[in-house]
């Protein structure tokens, strides 16, 4: 995490006038406390209102919030293009929540830049995507996001059908269609599925993270392979 983002975090995590320690930011950010203090030190020195000391915890100053963010041209059009991306073919949820930020990044944007989000001509039109398939990812969203293991029969491209019971980890779009990455039981591995091959889905149980069975396990696998395979 970039040093600006971790600022922007600390700050996020203090609004609302609650006492937070050091520790609890260091173990959120995944950083040491003594980068806390020194981010708290430098974060005072610019003004903004948090009390506290170390060993002790911090406190901002209710109502504080931070100034208006100014965007690029580059980061307008790929603001406005993502979320027409997602409109298009995310999710029912996901689709929503474009067109609303679509809304929002217009109004808070200055005169200027709202001229040039409306000239964005980055379009996409999710013609391919039914609205099955649309809550069949919200649902393996909201999944996802509960940790509940997901039961469902799964057939691959020659047809064949197996019965699955999958950890859930996250949803990957690859422009055709749509997967579903998680670690299989059935397997005893991470698997990729695509979700018009999934069918008869059924909620299980919720799992905890695991070690070796987590997604960040399944990127350093991936990475690995890509290694050996250069």
């Amino acid at each position: 995490m970039r040093r600006a983002d971790r600022l922007f975090q600390i700050v996020q995590y203090l609004r609302g006038g609650r006492l937070v320690t050091a520790q609890k930011l260091a173990e959120r950010l995944e950083v040491s406390t003594r980068t806390i203090y020194r981010d708290i030190a430098d974060l005072q020195s610019t003004g903004v209102p948090i009390d506290g000391e170390a060993g002790v915890g911090y406190v901002m100053e209710a109502g504080y919030d931070l100034p208006p963010l100014m965007f690029t041209h580059d980061e307008v059009t790929a603001l406005v293009a993502g979320a027409r991306l997602i409109r298009a073919f995310g999710g029912a949820g996901m689709a929503r929540a474009a067109e609303e930020a679509l809304v929002k990044i217009g109004a808070v944007l200055p005169e200027e830049a709202r001229a040039k989000a409306a000239k964005v001509q980055v379009h996409a039109i999710g013609w391919r995507i039914s609205e099955d398939l649309r809550a069949l990812i919200d649902r393996l969203e909201d999944a996802v996001d509960r940790s509940v293991r997901l039961s469902f029969s799964y057939r691959d491209k020659d047809g064949a059908a197996t019965r699955r019971t999958v950890r859930p980890l996250g949803l990957w779009f690859w422009g055709a269609s749509w997967t579903l990455v998680g670690w299989c039981e059935l397997r005893d591995d991470f698997r990729m599925f695509r979700l018009d091959r999934m069918d008869d889905i059924e909620d299980g149980p919720s799992f905890k993270p695991e070690r070796g069975k987590r997604l960040q396990d399944f990127y350093r696998k991936m990475d690995v392979w890509g290694e050996k395979h250069l």
